[in-house]
Parts: structure tokens; sequence; C-alpha cells
């Protein structure tokens, strides 16, 4: 009983030119789950180059007061 439902769902065509508008498809896809991949770890690289100079500066206002602070 279970493999006779299974069958409706597996189609294997006799011409093989109808395997081409999937295989465009997934090719379209691939390429867009590439580029989006890749703009994401653009944008990381961008915060991450922002996260560290916004902690360089509050590392420096920071030695700023405490040298303020030691030297009242």
């Amino acid at each position: 009983m279970k493999t006779w439902v299974l069958n409706e769902f597996l189609y294997f065509p006799e011409d093989k030119s109808e395997y081409l508008p999937a295989a465009i498809e997934f090719a379209i896809i691939l390429v867009l789950c590439i580029a989006v991949f890749y703009a994401v770890k653009k944008m990381a690289k961008k915060q991450e180059l922002k996260t560290k100079m916004l902690e360089e500066e509050i590392l420096q206002h920071r030695q700023k007061e405490a040298k303020q602070n030691q030297s009242n």
C-alpha cells in the first residue's frame, strides 16, 4: 500500500527535455542563494568593523576618564 502512494509522487519522463525548466530554475535559485550569502557576509564584515571602532572609542573614553579621576 505504501509503495503505491509513493509511486504517485515519482515521475521520470521519457523525454529528458522536461528536465530543462527544472534545471534552469535550480540554477537561478542557486545563483541567487550564493549572491545573498555573499551580500550578508559583506554586511556582517562592515558591521564588525563598525563595532570594533565603537569598542575602541569606548575604551579610549574610559581610559581618559580613568586618568582624569586619578589626577583629581
